[in-house]
């Protein structure tokens, strides 16, 4: 039998009264059944909406814990959108299959393809995140994020036929604003130049205009750094500020050849 008082401590500390893993969990179990309704074709679609509109009940109990939210009137809304978001993933999935010349056929795209796979869970995402519904957006791109090392906030905002290849390492920012026709590589990071809490309600990460190419590793800060459009972003470049249209910019390695003395 284990000590009481050490009991009462650990309670003692637990102190987030709204802290339910079993939201992290149902999160995941929606976002899986959401994507096969999209896009599985043997799963059906009017059953599942009927099953996601139950677990999505589940979600509000869960995730709102200020009673004047109007969480219970999203679901409607949210299915309404679905075509759209759908529309908008199946351009995705194009753009990838024409930018790609590994990519052999365009279901590969949609179920081999992890940059995919984190771009559809961002748009999913994204429209909850807008209409103020608390946590779940955010879980759902974590849930995304574990599976495929892409790491897009639900608050970015991305414009048509968005492309990621191979993905690993991605990160997009919750202000990240990118454009149409837009191809970033592994490693990409659209970050902030400044981490301050006071911050939170400011632009704080880059903006990306229509076709514009980052190649791996590049880092691109700031709220107010524009590249502008069809340029070009080498590999490991480092950016704190706006390019124009039509830019190359490439990092220029340092190579020191080291001389062996003479024997």
């Amino acid at each position: 039998m284990h000590d009481p008082s050490i009991i009462e401590k650990i309670k003692a500390h637990k102190k987030q009264p709204n802290l339910r893993y079993r939201l992290k969990e149902e999160s995941e179990t929606f976002t899986d059944r959401l994507f096969y309704t999209l896009f599985d074709i043997d799963t059906p679609v009017a059953d599942n909406l009927e099953k996601l509109s139950i677990q999505f009940d589940v979600l509000v109990d869960l995730a709102c814990w200020e009673s004047e939210r109007p969480c219970k009137k999203i679901w409607e809304n949210y299915v309404e959108k679905l075509p759209h978001i759908l529309e908008s993933l199946n351009m995705d999935a194009e753009a990838t299959v024409n930018c790609d010349p590994a990519s052999l056929s365009i279901e590969e795209v949609y179920m081999a393809y992890p940059g995919f796979y984190a771009i559809a869970i961002y748009r999913l995402a994204h429209e909850l995140y807008k209409v103020g519904f608390p946590l779940v957006p955010r879980l759902m791109t974590e849930y995304a994020h574990r599976q495929t090392g892409v790491d897009i906030n639900p608050g970015a905002q991305i414009g048509k036929s968005f492309h990621i290849d191979h993905g690993t390492g991605v990160v997009i920012g919750e202000t990240a604003v990118i454009h149409n026709h837009v191809k970033i590589y592994q490693g990409v990071t659209l970050g902030g130049l400044y981490v301050a809490k006071h911050l939170q309600k400011t632009k704080r990460h880059p903006t990306i205009e229509d076709h514009v190419t980052i190649y791996a590793n590049a880092t691109i800060l700031g709220g107010d750094t524009i590249i502008g459009a069809h340029s070009v972003i080498g590999g490991n470049a480092w950016l704190t500020s706006s390019v124009p249209a039509h830019s190359t910019v490439f990092h220029t390695p340092e190579i020191k050849i080291k001389t062996l003395p003479h024997a």
